[in-house]
C-alpha cells in the first residue's frame, strides 16, 4: 500500500451512515494531504531538492503505483484522491432496499459505513425520497451494500459501525438468542474481513468469530479532552462515580487517569420488569459507597438508552449533596423519550452537562445547552488509514499514552500514573 496515495481505498456510505462517513472522509483527506506534504519536506531536506522537484518526484512515484493509467492534474501539486464510492440506494414501496455501486471497485480496500442508531430521515432514490429507518432497516441496508461490494469484486471489505448492532444481547441466561454474535457471523459469511466499532458493550462478542477481526476503539481521550474544556481538572474537587457495578472498570480507568477518588452506586433491580423509559425503569433501591457531598461528580458509561439508570443516579446523588454532576457516554442513543426526560431533569437542576460523541447522528440533541459533543471522527480516520496501509493500530486501540500526555500538558508537569485499560 502507498503511504501517501490512497488510490486503492474506497468508502461506501449507507444512507444512515452518510453523515458520519462524510466527517471521516474530511479527516482522511487531511491525513493523506499531511502525509504527502511531510514526504515532500523529507525529500527537500534529505536530497536537497527544490520544492517543485520534490512534488514532481513524489507524484511520479504515486502515478507509477496508482491504479489509473493517467490523472490529468498538475504534477507540482498534491492530487487528492476521490475516496467516496458513488452508490445508489433505492427504497421500494414494499420496504425492500437495493444497493447499486456505480464506480469500479474491483480489487479495492472497501470500508462500508452505517449508523444503525440514526433515526433522522435519510435519502433514497437519488435523494428524491426521505425515509425514517429502524435499526433492522439500517442493518438490511448494510447487508445489501456488502453484497453489492462482493458482487463488484472488492478486494477486502471492512465495516465501520460506530454502534455494534444488538451488542446488549451477548449473554445467554435462558431460552434467548445470542444475537450480537450471530450478526458478526452473518457478515463474516458475506465475506467481511473486519468490523471497526466504538466501545462495544462486551468484548466476549469477539470470541464468536472465525477470521473476522473486531477493532474496538475507545472515546476516552476525546471525552477527557471535552471534560477538560468545561471544568478545571487541576483544581476542581472531582469524584468519579460508577453508576452501576457493570461500569466499575470503565470509571476506575477514569479515576486512575485523572488521579481522582472512585465511588460506586449499587442498584437493586426487579428483572421481571423491562425499562421502557426513564420513568419506568426497573431499579428498586440504590446505595452509595464513597463520599460525594459538596463535590463535582463525573460518571461514565458506554451507552445511554432511555436514560432511566443515569437519571435515577443523578437524583439520588443530588439528594446526598453533590455540587455538580457531569456524565459521559460513548454511544448517546437517547431512545424513547430520553431527550425530553433529560431536558426536564436539567431544568430541575439535577445535572450540569452530558458529554456524548458524534458516533450517532442526532439533530434535536445538538440543540440542547446541556449536551456537548466530542468529535471522534479523527480516531476512525486514523485507524482506516493505518489498516489500509498495513500499519500498526495498537496506539489507537490503547490510548493511555495519549491521555497521559494530554493530562501532563493541562494539569502540570507531574506525570499521572498510567492507568490500566479496562475495556
Amino acid at each position: 500500500m502507498n503511504y501517501s496515495d490512497p488510490s486503492a481505498l474506497g468508502i461506501i456510505a449507507c444512507p444512515g451512515g452518510e453523515h458520519f462517513a462524510d466527517l471521516v472522509l474530511h479527516r482522511l483527506n487531511g491525513i493523506y494531504r499531511k502525509r504527502f506534504n511531510k514526504k515532500v519536506q523529507m525529500l527537500i531536506d534529505r536530497y536537497n531538492m527544490t520544492r517543485e522537484k520534490a512534488f514532481e518526484t513524489l507524484n511520479l512515484h504515486n502515478d507509477l503505483e496508482a491504479r489509473q493509467l493517467y490523472v490529468s492534474q498538475d504534477i507540482h501539486k498534491y492530487k487528492p484522491q476521490k475516496l467516496k464510492v458513488h452508490t445508489r440506494f433505492s427504497y421500494f414501496a414494499n420496504g425492500e432496499i437495493k444497493a447499486e455501486i456505480l464506480d469500479s471497485i474491483r480489487g479495492k480496500d472497501i470500508y462500508i459505513f452505517q449508523d444503525i442508531e440514526n433515526h433522522q430521515p435519510v435519502r433514497f432514490n437519488d435523494g428524491k425520497d426521505l425515509q425514517k429507518l429502524t435499526i433492522n432497516d439500517h442493518i438490511f441496508c448494510l447487508f445489501t451494500a456488502i453484497d453489492a461490494a462482493v458482487q463488484s469484486g472488492a478486494g477486502r471489505i471492512s465495516l465501520v459501525l460506530p454502534t455494534y448492532p444488538y451488542s446488549r444481547q451477548h449473554k445467554k441466561k435462558g431460552r434467548e438468542g445470542l444475537t450480537a454474535a450471530r450478526f458478526g457471523q452473518i457478515v463474516e459469511f458475506f465475506g467481511v474481513a473486519r468490523i471497526i466499532t466504538l466501545d462495544i458493550h462486551s468484548r466476549e462478542i469477539e470470541n464468536c468469530f472465525n477470521k473476522l477481526r473486531l477493532e474496538n476503539l475507545h472515546a476516552s481521550f476525546q471525552i477527557i479532552e471535552t471534560l477538560n474544556s468545561i471544568v478545571d481538572l487541576r483544581h476542581e474537587d472531582i469524584v468519579v462515580v460508577a453508576p452501576d457495578t457493570g461500569a466499575v472498570d470503565r470509571n476506575k480507568f477514569y479515576a486512575s487517569t485523572l488521579q481522582k477518588p472512585l465511588a460506586l452506586l449499587y442498584k437493586e433491580r426487579d428483572y421481571s420488569r423491562v425499562g421502557k423509559s426513564a420513568s419506568e425503569s426497573n431499579i428498586t433501591e440504590m446505595k452509595l459507597l464513597g463520599d460525594v457531598r459538596g463535590k463535582t461528580v463525573f460518571m461514565a458509561d458506554d451507552m445511554l438508552g432511555t436514560g432511566g439508570t443515569i437519571l435515577k443516579a443523578m437524583k439520588y446523588l443530588r439528594e446526598l449533596g453533590v455540587a455538580k454532576i457531569i456524565c459521559a457516554v460513548s454511544l448517546p442513543l437517547f431512545s424513547s423519550t430520553a431527550i425530553e426526560d433529560f431536558d426536564k431533569a436539567y431544568q430541575e437542576g439535577y445535572f450540569y452537562k452530558i458529554i456524548g460523541t458524534n458516533a450517532i447522528h442526532h439533530g434535536k440533541l445538538l440543540e440542547k445547552s446541556w449536551y456537548i459533543e466530542a468529535d471522534i471522527t479523527s480516531l476512525f480516520a486514523q485507524i482506516i488509514s493505518s489498516v489500509h496501509d498495513n500499519r500498526s493500530v495498537s496506539s489507537l486501540l490503547d490510548n493511555r499514552e495519549q491521555i497521559v500526555k494530554k493530562l501532563q500538558k493541562s494539569m502540570g508537569t507531574t506525570e499521572p500514573e498510567q492507568p490500566t485499560l479496562p475495556f
